[in-house]
């Protein structure tokens, strides 16, 4: 069988309700996302959870929990430099590749406006070689 979610129901009082609405709106979460945060903290601690107001923590608990979320990473200066320069770096690249693009569109128009009569395969010259050695590229030793 797959794994399928399942509905909850909460009844709360209206005045609940509406400081769970405000603790959603300051976090800028669904409702829904509250109660489903709520019942996921309930399960991961086999149902030891404590639902109190911030003021009440003890000062330990409250400085723990505001370091470990949201997760906070110092960066040194030289790693973002690195960053900035690489997507300079990227983006001139990629300026490059479209140039380079255009310009092969371009010799490809140029080939499919000339007459082909001027065009030279190099298989043709290479069959030509075979029946005329007169005609070869490179150098030769007279001795």
């Amino acid at each position: 069988m797959g794994n399928k979610n399942k509905t909850i129901s909460f009844r709360v009082s209206e005045d609940k309700f509406e400081t769970l609405r405000e603790i959603a709106e300051e976090r800028d979460i669904s409702l829904s996302a509250v109660f489903r945060d709520y019942v996921d903290t309930l399960v991961s601690h086999d149902g030891q959870v404590k639902v109190a107001p911030e003021h009440e923590f003890d000062d330990d608990t409250a400085e723990s929990s505001a370091e470990s979320f949201p997760p906070k990473v110092e960066v040194p200066k030289s790693f973002v430099r690195e960053h900035e320069r690489l997507e300079l770096e990227a983006e001139h690249l990629r300026e490059q590749l479209e140039e380079h693009k255009r310009y092969v569109t371009k010799l490809r128009q140029q080939l499919d406006e000339m007459d082909q009569d001027e065009v030279i395969h190099l298989e043709d010259l290479d069959q030509s070689e075979e029946e005329d050695a007169s005609y070869r590229i490179g150098s030769f030793d007279d001795t």
